[in-house]
């Protein structure tokens, strides 16, 4: 028994040597070598990938040359990316018809400059299947896919739907791993299976905690571009080897959020990095996440709105129940913007 347990221990240890030299190796991965030097370009997308608003018109409408012109005002301020139809794009508000628009719109605007990764939120494999098919045909470059939420079906359950969606896409998708909104979350060890099996090549870890980027990269290595996908700790995410940022934030600041990007990932300037989240973007993200009163009053949904439109950038309101800020919530927010931009206007 105590043989047993010897070895046990020693295999245990052997597996806290293996972490400890695989952090070490990425972190010095991160600091020593291009990107184009050590990615697989079997990942999924990687870099800045805002979760991007959907716009709508006064009457509660699509307003499809809004979302062109926010993809266009997306791409003009260097994003790697661009994902409609999530949760900061009111995916759960949209109608499957609604979505396929949203999606098109954004596909055609790109015109090839940066993949979209379209949105999906629901329950129904069937559904869901039907959707990735359309988004294939429109001419989407991959899927966000949510895990089934509402009925929370066991583990097993919804890895298959997964594999259902890729095989309907056509293609390896993106695991949308959200424990908030889903209410549970696929660990390293089954993401390395559908990577392994070649149905995903990306995943947002949109939990919040940055380890859960580590520990992806440490069991799936570079067969898998991990996206952090909350908005208080992205540095210390890229700085642990995360392959970029899929999140609300993005929509408001996308150009510090490249250059934030950058400075760890090709300069490998950790000072830089530090100073400019201290300078420029510490005030807007601590309003996100701080600057509310109890049950998320205000939403977050039209504090980004209102954010983006001190930008001269109109998406319209968020759809109901969501409201628009109050004034004295949009004088709040006035102030923090100002903390991060010079040209912010009130309105």
């Amino acid at each position: 028994m105590a043989e047993c347990d010897k070895r046990d221990d020693d295999e245990n240890l052997i597996d806290d040597y293996r972490h400890v030299a695989y952090h070490i190796t990425n972190m010095l991965d991160v600091w020593e070598r291009p990107a184009c030097e050590r990615r697989n370009q079997k990942m999924g997308p990687r870099g800045i990938i805002p979760a991007m608003l959907t716009t709508f018109d006064k009457n509660d409408n699509l307003d499809l040359g809004a979302q062109r012109a926010l993809a266009e005002w997306f791409i003009s301020k260097g994003v790697h990316g661009l994902s409609p139809c999530g949760s900061t794009g009111e995916g759960a508000a949209l109608t499957d018809e609604e979505k396929l628009k949203v999606v098109k719109a954004t596909v055609e605007q790109a015109k090839g400059r940066v993949p979209v990764v379209a949105g999906y939120i629901g329950y129904s494999t069937k559904l869901a299947c039907e959707q990735a098919r359309k988004y294939r045909d429109v001419g989407a470059d991959s899927v966000l896919c949510l895990l089934p939420f509402y009925y929370k079906p066991n583990v097993k359950d919804a890895m298959d739907y997964i594999r259902d969606v890729s095989k309907a896409f056509g293609g390896p998708i993106m695991v949308y791993n959200n424990p908030w909104f889903a209410g549970y979350e696929l660990n390293p060890q089954q993401i390395k299976t559908l990577a392994d099996e070649g149905y995903i090549d990306a995943l947002k870890a949109a939990h919040g905690d940055s380890m859960r980027c580590d520990y992806i990269k440490y069991v799936c290595g570079d067969k898998v571009s991990v996206l952090y996908g909350h908005d208080y700790a992205p540095l210390e995410s890229f700085c642990i080897g995360a392959d970029g940022w899929l999140s609300g934030l993005p929509n408001v600041i996308p150009d510090l959020c490249v250059e934030l990007f950058d400075l760890i990932d090709k300069k490998k300037d950790l000072v830089a990095a530090k100073k400019l989240w201290d300078e420029r973007m510490v005030h807007i993200a601590y309003y996100f996440m701080y600057v509310r009163r109890a049950n998320d009053d205000p939403h977050w949904l039209p504090m980004i709105k209102n954010a983006m439109r001190m930008q001269g950038v109109d998406v319209g309101l968020p759809r109901k129940p969501c409201v628009d800020l109050t004034n004295e919530d949009k004088q709040i927010l006035y102030r923090y913007m100002q903390m991060t931009y010079d040209d912010v206007k009130f309105c």
